[in-house]
């Protein structure tokens, strides 16, 4: 990209580039880089380390640089806050929330408390929009300093005292980053949430996909505190992130030793995975759906297809007649030890649920000893799938397809369908990081708006993709239609080629930056049952059409509009999982 810019600036001749980070840079000393008096670098994520920022430090300092060089940015500062959040305690903490459910499955048995969890690590999120649903239990408190200026250190660790300013409960630290970016300390940036205030940010900062806050979950269901109370925080970080431990909490250590104990049964999934199998309505529609579907089988034999490690534990418990298989494409012999261990603490036989250790094109009847298979069934959900668009998960009915010589002519089918939804809306903080570059600071980047998947004022006939997101965590956003049905598919049918047009009036007036589009799952046959995964639901991604102009959309007889209703076109492709998207305004 930066040969492309300067290219067509026509100053290669005052440029020179060297593919690669520093750190790997070999030939550093014949390229003329010895001893340079200048380094600008902008390698930091909503973490600040994770994108190797001490390593390329170490090595800029080590080799390239001469001393007390000038460095922009000149110095990084972390902050922290503790908060209680219920929703941030549900994405990680299902021990303690399975307690409150009543369909008598455990996936978090006591004994094994953590055997099912998140991975401890600071995850990347907006938290402006869960703002109203946080309650702030002290004062932000400075972490660490790094100074680009000078060599840091691959590893840190700092003792703090934390003063509370709230009665409550920490569920977690929440964390951003404050750069200075010149030596006098007259510029800054920061990463921080919009409810902190500082003097030194003079100007505030728009709503980007790329930093965000992030988000530490105190383990289990957080500590219990009172105000003027005090906690000690110990902070660590290495080169490439940054961790804490309060001091009431079980000690690093002891986690470590008790995942040891744990072995290959510990499951780790996204805070997502976890907050849904903690979810009673989720757990409750799961329940009904497969009671509906066990109805009037003697001995079934069910095969669940997918990475579901609720799915295969109900329906054991339901119908100890069944026979429970399960192909856990991703999680594999994991998930197996991990059904074993799950199932004997359910009170099930070890061997009630049979992993079937191959893939889908691979099975045979032999490999499900010679009878056909009465009940398919998923969530779905597979592992790894968690950031791709919605329709991505109709692998099921890919898979649905590829058994079929091994269903039964009667055999049931969850879920039954799939819908896919649609509704117009309002993005302008997503759309504006998505525009197409023209001239910046005098360069022209457009001839990198390929590259960079630019999806917004795009030149006519130049169609942009469909990105999946979290649409509450994109910033500013308005519905502006009902939500309306694009297209069915019937998994009771072998995969094929789907085609649907629907027509949706506009319920209020706006700017319209593109569509956004989810499957709803049919649970059961008499469509009573339905998990839906549209914007109102946090824990999936939708995903996004973003439109190359913006229209000015309202209701009929609106003044001063484009539009008062659109024709969304849909087709989708089983052969390379694309839907392709048409739109026409009227």
């Amino acid at each position: 990209m930066f040969q492309l810019i300067s290219h067509f600036r026509e100053c290669e001749a005052k440029l020179k580039l060297i593919a690669g980070a520093s750190k790997h840079v070999g030939m550093v000393l014949n390229c003329g880089l010895f001893g340079r008096d200048i380094k600008v670098s902008e390698i930091l994520d909503s973490e600040l380390l994770g994108e190797g920022l001490i390593p390329t430090l170490q090595h800029a300092h080590d080799n390239l640089l001469v001393e007390n060089a000038l460095t922009v940015p000149y110095r990084a500062t972390t902050y922290g806050q503790l908060v209680e959040s219920t929703f941030l305690w549900q994405l990680h903490d299902l021990h303690s929330i399975e307690a409150t459910v009543s369909d008598g499955i455990q996936l978090t048995p006591p004994g094994l408390d953590s055997v099912l969890s998140v991975k401890r690590q600071q995850y990347a999120m907006h938290c402006n929009p869960i703002q109203e649903e946080i309650k702030l239990l002290s004062e932000p408190f400075k972490i660490f300093e790094f100074d680009f200026w000078k060599r840091p250190e691959s590893s840190g660790e700092t003792e703090l005292c934390v003063k509370a300013t709230n009665d409550g409960r920490i569920h977690a630290v929440v964390s951003w980053w404050v750069l200075q970016l010149d030596r006098e300390g007259t510029i800054y940036y920061s990463t921080a949430p919009r409810w902190i205030s500082s003097p030194t940010i003079t100007s505030p900062v728009g709503w980007c996909d790329h930093w965000k806050q992030c988000v530490w979950f105190v383990p289990g269901s957080g500590i219990s505190i009172f105000k003027g109370e005090e906690i000690h925080l110990h902070a660590t970080h290495t080169e490439t992130s940054i961790s804490y431990n309060l001091d009431t909490q079980v000690p690093t250590s002891e986690i470590l030793n008790h995942r040891c104990m744990t072995g290959d049964l510990q499951l780790v999934l996204p805070p997502e995975r976890v907050a849904i199998y903690g979810d009673k309505g989720w757990r409750l529609s799961m329940l009904k759906a497969v009671q509906s579907m066990l109805q009037g089988r003697d001995h079934p034999l069910c095969l669940v297809a997918d990475d579901s490690v609720f799915l295969p534990l109900l329906v054991a418990q339901l119908s100890e007649a069944s026979h429970v298989m399960s192909l856990l494409p991703g999680l594999k012999e994991r998930g197996l030890q991990y059904l074993q261990a799950a199932a004997h603490a359910n009170g099930l036989s070890r061997n009630c649920i049979e992993v079937l250790e191959k893939r889908v094109k691979q099975l045979t009847m032999h490999d499900i000893h010679q009878k056909k298979v009465d009940l398919l069934i998923a969530e779905p959900f597979y592992v790894g799938h968690d950031g791709m668009l919605p329709w991505q998960n109709l692998r099921f009915w890919k898979d649905r397809t590829t058994l079929n010589d091994i269903l039964s002519e009667d055999a049931l089918i969850i879920p039954s369908k799939g819908i896919l939804r649609a509704c117009a809306i309002s993005l302008p903080d997503l759309w504006k990081s998505r525009c197409c570059l023209s001239n910046v600071e005098g360069f022209d980047h457009s001839v990198v708006n390929a590259t960079l998947g630019a999806c917004s004022n795009l030149p006519e006939l130049e169609e942009g993709p469909c990105l999946p997101f979290f649409v509450w965590q994109c910033g500013e956003f308005d519905v502006l239609s009902e939500t309306f049905d694009v297209m069915e598919f019937d998994f009771s049918k072998q995969i094929c080629l789907c085609q649907g047009k629907s027509q949706v009036k506009f319920t209020k007036t706006g700017v319209c930056h593109g569509f956004v589009l989810w499957i709803d799952w049919v649970m059961d046959l008499q469509n009573s049952v339905v998990i839906s995964t549209g914007p109102d639901r946090r824990y999936w991604k939708q995903g996004v059409k973003l439109l190359g102009t913006p229209r000015t959309v309202g209701p009929q007889r609106s003044r001063n509009v484009q539009a008062c209703s659109a024709v969304l076109e849909a087709c989708f492709n089983p052969l390379q999982g694309e839907l392709k998207i048409i739109l026409d305004f009227l």
